[in-house]
């Protein structure tokens, strides 16, 4: 744990050099309350090593393992489902989506675009979060499907931005940066981690597939769906 520590401070010392320099060679003051913000640091540093461990102690392992046993146990079906479950259950706990959804809500209100009632903001940033949750469990279905039949990741990621970039000429002007900024929360803390080792797990237990060439690219694509549901998400409404 004292390595990791050591790390995860290491880690933070370009961010706080930015920080420094800026605020006492540009703005030329000193940091405002010092003492809290180096307690501050502190805990974060303690709480990034806690997490890290925990990856390589919980996550990954579990990951892997399920991934090896859904190989071993052959039904395609059973692991499309979990994939999808998988996709969907870590985005709707996703701390980056639910801020962001609530901020949405928030602004759409004020714009006029839904009623500002709470029971109107929250059904909006319900419904935001549910189609991101679900547009990432589809995402990994494709990608698992990916690596089951060993299809090139490139054709995939380039057909998807295409409808990207498509339904961006279509869809509300109000809901394109949201979209866009729904495609990035989705690869998280919670997400990243589980969808990685199972990517990785399953291309190791298939036979003549590289975890290399394989095992990556389950991520790209549960940045890549969000985009296009949302932006469908606010065309229907």
């Amino acid at each position: 744990m004292l390595h990791s520590f050591i790390s995860s401070l290491r880690d933070l010392a370009p961010i706080i050099a930015v920080i420094a320099f800026f605020q006492l060679v540009v703005l030329r003051s000193m940091l405002p309350d010092i003492l809290s913000l180096l307690g501050g640091v502190f805990m974060v540093a303690v709480g990034l090593s806690l997490f890290i461990r925990g990856l390589e102690l919980g996550l990954f392992p579990i990951g892997e393992s399920m991934a090896y046993a859904f190989a071993k146990k052959g039904s395609a079906f059973w692991l499309m489902a979990f994939a999808f479950c998988l996709g969907f259950g870590t985005t709707v706990a996703e701390p980056a989506l639910i801020a962001v959804s609530t901020e949405a809500a928030k602004v759409a209100a004020a714009a006029g675009e839904i009623e500002s009632s709470k029971q109107a903001q929250s059904a909006y940033a319900t419904g935001l979060r549910m189609t991101v949750a679900f547009s990432v469990g589809l995402a990994i279905v494709i990608g698992v499907w990916r690596i089951l039949k060993g299809w090139p990741i490139q054709y995939l990621i380039i057909a998807g931005y295409i409808i990207v970039v498509s339904l961006t000429f279509f869809a509300p002007k109000e809901i394109i940066g949201i979209a866009y900024d729904s495609g990035g929360v989705t690869t998280s803390t919670i997400t990243v981690p589980l969808v990685t080792a199972l990517g990785v797990g399953l291309a190791s237990s298939i036979k003549g597939r590289n975890p290399m060439l394989d095992g990556f690219g389950l991520i790209a694509f549960a940045s890549l769906t969000p985009m296009i549901f949302v932006m469908i998400y606010g065309m229907v409404l």
